[in-house]
């Protein structure tokens, strides 16, 4: 055992590449993004190490070429979820004794894999199996994980070092041991890096981890679990085990050994788990840590002050990068009316301008959603507006699945504020905006405050100092992450660590100390040096 007391100093966050023509990234990434679509690989379960094969399959499609298969997957089903417990369980003991640099060390070699040989195979499976831009891969699937997979360290040795005061004749220090039994990881298809940090935040602080990657991202998953492999990984600490949700959340969620959660998925489902887990608490053998980041109806809220070009650029930027596929996607806007038709203008005017399409063109803003059921719901509302008398829609409203699951970027101007696109979360490239007047605009507010349940993120526009004041101390609840004079998604690890709280999680805030934590319980060992030898107190001497 080596005798030093080992720093890990705050790393810095991973530089975007411009992905310019000529560049060798640029290069690199059209001939990954050409040699994955030539071919169809078929993805195991990985279980203990050991890939398994269950022959109840589905498949990896590209959402924008939809009769384009990348893969083939298999499925999970009890006895592999069980075998999954086993496999977890047995490498617990190594892997929780294993001395924390060690551990360290293998998702720090994960996070220079990224950056380099591996950058190319991540992006292009983030572009092609979830219509991901260059750009919106770049943030995710290489520097969002890269900073997760290097923060989550950092932070990791910021909390053992974290120690008791002495006291005269003992030394107090303080044990972060993981938590008892393993933790269920349910990670969704948006981002790459959320499954990254879902499943290595809790393996970083040495537990065991069963993995039920979202269907619609097994593919980009496969190559996590494979650079995670590669770096060291010991057999059995991670396991991935695609399947249906129905299937694979029941059984782990029932096994004694269940000692925690970390979701990111839809408001509905994480309370179905939390249901679960209440019904089986007597089961555990602790009780669970739950953790889960859930839905969002985020707003962009303008002050008549509000710089209009940027007020325009963030509403564009917030609502329809991704399609809109974020759970921070700015969904909702409360525009003061003098100031509306000069942002009505520009942003009609700028949307007009957005191309979309296949992601290997680079030139295109946004491409498809992510699968049927995805394109079905989100028309739903689209129609549902098309025929109210209370809405309109002023840009967009177009949605085609001939080829790939196209929506094109929708705006609706509501009359109602309570408007159904203004209060559900849609999860596509849909804006609704309520235009207010201006002398109402601490009644807009409290509308803004208390329309949706969730409470993740939000922005707000002003120049007027003491406009951001007011806005901001009314709105205190209503998002975890708040940005001010930008739009409402682009949390960077380190700098807003991320999560909201009402409807829309525990807020944790992944990509901080405060999530790591989580994953850890501690014990406190004192040692007295001289311990007494009477029971007998000063105080008792009457003499």
């Amino acid at each position: 055992m080596a005798n030093g007391i080992f720093k890990y100093e705050r790393p810095q966050n991973e530089r975007t590449l411009d992905y310019a023509p000529g560049s060798g990234e640029k290069t690199a990434l059209k001939n990954q993004l050409k040699k994955m679509k030539s071919e169809q690989i078929e993805i195991p379960l990985i279980i203990g190490g050991k890939e398994i094969r269950t022959g109840n399959t589905g498949k990896c499609i590209i959402p924008h070429d939809r009769h384009h298969v990348l893969a083939t997957y298999h499925k999970a089903g009890e006895r592999e979820v069980k075998m999954a417990i086993v496999a977890a369980l047995k490498a617990k003991r190594e892997w929780e004794n294993m001395p924390w640099e060690h551990r360290a060390s293998i998702f720090l070699k994960a996070a220079e894999m990224a950056t380099g040989p591996w950058r190319a195979i991540l992006n292009g499976a983030t572009m092609l199996g979830q219509s991901k831009t260059v750009y919106q891969a770049e943030i995710d699937s290489a520097c969002e994980l890269i900073d997760y997979l290097r923060f989550n360290t950092y932070y990791m040795n910021q909390i053992y070092g974290e120690q008791p005061f002495p006291s005269q004749n003992a030394w107090n220090r303080m044990e972060y041991r993981p938590l008892e039994g393993f933790v269920f990881a349910v990670t969704p298809f948006n981002f790459t890096a959320i499954a990254c940090n879902l499943i290595t935040a809790p393996a970083i602080m040495g537990n065991v981890v069963l993995w039920k990657p979202a269907s619609t991202a097994v593919y980009s998953g496969y190559y996590l679990m494979k650079i995670l492999q590669e770096a060291g990984l010991p057999d059995g600490v991670i396991n991935f085990i695609p399947g249906s949700g129905a299937e694979v959340g029941p059984l782990a969620m029932g096994s004694e050994w269940l000692a925690g959660i970390h979701f990111t998925g839809s408001t509905e489902v994480f309370r179905t788990m939390w249901e679960t887990v209440g019904a089986n608490i007597k089961r555990y053998r602790s009780y669970p840590r739950i953790v889960g980041e859930t839905g969002g109806k985020d707003f962009v809220f303008a002050h008549n002050s509000a710089d209009i070009e940027a007020l325009v650029t963030a509403l564009i930027r917030g609502a329809f990068e991704y399609q809109g596929q974020k759970c921070s996607a700015a969904s909702r806007a409360y525009i003061p009316e003098s100031i509306w038709p000069a942002v009505k203008e520009k942003l009609v005017q700028d949307i007009s301008t957005i191309k979309m399409g296949d992601v290997e063109d680079f030139t295109n803003f946004m491409s498809a959603v992510i699968d049927q059921n995805a394109f079905n719901s989100i028309k739903s509302y689209i129609n549902y507006a098309k025929n109210s008398s209370d809405a309109e829609i002023i840009c967009g409203g177009g949605c085609d699945d001939s080829k790939g699951f196209f929506i094109e970027p929708t705006v609706i101007l509501t009359t109602n504020p309570k408007f159904k696109t203004m209060q559900e979360e849609i999860f596509g490239p849909v804006l609704t905006i309520y235009v207010y007047r201006d002398d109402e605009l601490d009644e807009t507010l409290e509308l803004c405050d208390t329309t949706s349940p969730y409470g993740l993120t939000g922005s707000i526009f002003a120049r007027d100092r003491s406009a951001i004041d007011k806005m901001e101390r009314k709105l205190c609840h209503a998002a975890g992450n708040f940005y001010i004079n930008n739009k409402p998604t682009g949390a960077v690890i380190g700098q807003q660590p991320f999560g909201g709280s009402r409807a829309s999680g525990t807020n944790d805030k992944a990509g901080s100390k405060m999530n790591l934590l989580r994953w850890t319980s501690m014990r406190t060992i004192s040692e007295t040096f001289i311990p007494p030898t009477d029971y007998r107190y000063p105080f008792m001497d009457e003499a």
